[in-house]
Formats: C-alpha cells, sequence, structure tokens
C-alpha cells in the first residue's frame, strides 16, 4: 500500500508492507515525483502488488508534524548486511545530536569503511525514521542530503528546538 501526504517537510511518499514501512521519502518534483517514486518502490519492490492507499501516509506526515505514533512504527527494509548496520547505526543516534559518517562506520563494525558508509545512508529508503539527517562531515559542515540540505537543516533545527523545550512547538 502506498500514499502521499502533506508534512511540514514537505509531501511524503509512503509505502508499507504487512511487515511495515518500507520506503518514505519526500516528493520535490521534477527530481522526486510521484511517477519517479514509484518507479523506485516497483523497481526494489518487483514482485509485490501495489495499491494506492491516501491513509497509509498520514499517520507518517503526522509523526514528522511532532505527533507521537499511537503504536510503535514498524520497519520493512531491505538491504546488504552493512546497509542494514549503518542503519542500525542510525537509529542510535540520539534525536538533536549528529554523528559523523567514519563515527557512524565505526557504529557499523567498519570504522575504515567510511566511504561505503556514507553510500549506505544515501541509500536509506525511509527517510526521517533511520534517521540519516544526523550525519555530518568530520569538519562539522551538513554535508550533502538526498532529499536536500534545506530539509536536513530544517529536520535537524526542529529536533534542538524540541529537546529544549519542555512543552511542543507547533509544527
Amino acid at each position: 500500500r502506498h500514499g502521499c501526504a502533506q508534512s511540514p517537510f514537505g509531501t511524503v511518499f509512503v509505502a508499507c508492507t504487512p511487515r511495515g514501512i518500507c520506503r518514505l521519502t519526500f516528493l520535490d518534483p521534477p527530481d522526486h515525483d510521484l511517477a519517479q517514486a514509484l518507479g523506485d518502490l516497483q523497481q526494489d519492490w518487483p514482485l509485490a502488488r501495489f495499491a494506492a492507499d491516501a491513509k497509509v501516509a498520514a499517520p507518517i506526515a503526522a509523526t514528522l508534524a511532532g505527533a507521537i505514533p499511537q503504536k510503535p512504527l514498524s520497519l520493512h527494509v531491505a538491504g546488504t548486511n552493512f546497509q542494514i548496520a549503518v542503519w542500525r547505526a542510525l537509529l542510535r543516534i540520539p534525536a538533536g545530536t549528529a554523528l559523523s559518517y567514519a563515527d557512524v562506520a565505526t557504529a557499523a563494525g567498519k570504522p575504515a569503511a567510511v566511504r561505503a558508509a556514507g553510500s549506505a545512508i544515501g541509500a536509506n529508503p525511509v527517510a526521517f525514521l533511520i534517521p540519516c539527517h544526523r550525519v555530518i562531515r568530520q569538519s562539522g559542515a551538513f554535508g550533502g542530503y538526498r532529499w536536500g540540505l534545506v530539509r536536513k537543516q530544517a529536520l535537524q533545527a526542529r529536533e534542538i528546538l524540541r529537546l529544549s523545550h519542555a512543552e511542543p512547538l507547533l509544527p
């Protein structure tokens, strides 16, 4: 099932299998539009049956807006053993903090594989939920982000602001 919804960070495309969320991407035409997102999904899941379901994206967009999910989110991602190790390392980065690519490579058990860690981070199929926006260059510079540097900065800023306020902020 797949669908789109508006979030404070732009339109999101979300796809789910019975086991969990398998895709979350931001749609920014013309580079990342719905047709491209569906094509990428079909390429990654060639044996799957696809059904549009607008309801699938709304709870994820609400999570991006700061809502606490009513139940824990499940992910259903596929990757190499190293990609999975990198994505697990990303999940351990606390909100409002950032690690370097080298730190992530080390956390994934391959300290010399910094470039490979960067490639695995870039291949993350579920933006925000596996927080690749929390990775910066060794120099402290933001570096790149598959869905745009401004969005990466906004996601990081929102996390820092939320942590510094006792009351929830407006989205």
